[in-house]
């Protein structure tokens, strides 16, 4: 019994401090992302385009899956971070690959096309964990 408490008392403080972290770096880093990325997605969600849902949802768990990697593998916070900012950018660069890609992505999205939409989601969830793997090594 004593040595699950001890357990507790010495573990949870770190879980604390990494969850802490981990969601704090998830927060900032999803707000990053709608503010750099071209259009407003939280907008058109909000006016009913499910393309741009499909494409923020996207972006989201673009940002949680490496997140989650690196939680799980983590040294300290700073692990979270650092492996944060990277996945931050990462997902960033592949927003900005697809517009090379899929033709006039912008317009497409805010017209509600979901075939592009889907293509993104994959492109960025792939890319996601890619970025995961290489995290964890």
């Amino acid at each position: 019994m004593f040595a699950i408490l001890d357990s507790i008392s010495s573990g949870l403080p770190v879980f604390l401090l990494h969850f802490l972290v981990s969601l704090s770096m998830f927060v900032i880093a999803v707000y990053i992302y709608e503010k750099v990325t071209p259009f407003h997605e939280m907008k058109m969600i909000k006016e009913g385009n499910i393309s741009a849902a499909i494409s923020f949802s996207a972006g989201i768990l673009g940002l949680a899956i490496p997140l989650a990697v690196c939680l799980a593998g983590s040294v300290n916070h700073w692990d979270i971070i650092i492996w944060g900012l990277v996945a931050l950018t990462v997902q960033i660069f592949a927003f900005y690959a697809a517009h090379f890609i899929i033709d006039d992505l912008q317009g497409r999205i805010a017209r509600d096309e979901i075939g592009p939409a889907i293509l993104l989601f994959s492109g960025k969830i792939s890319v996601a964990l890619l970025n995961a793997a290489a995290i964890s090594v």
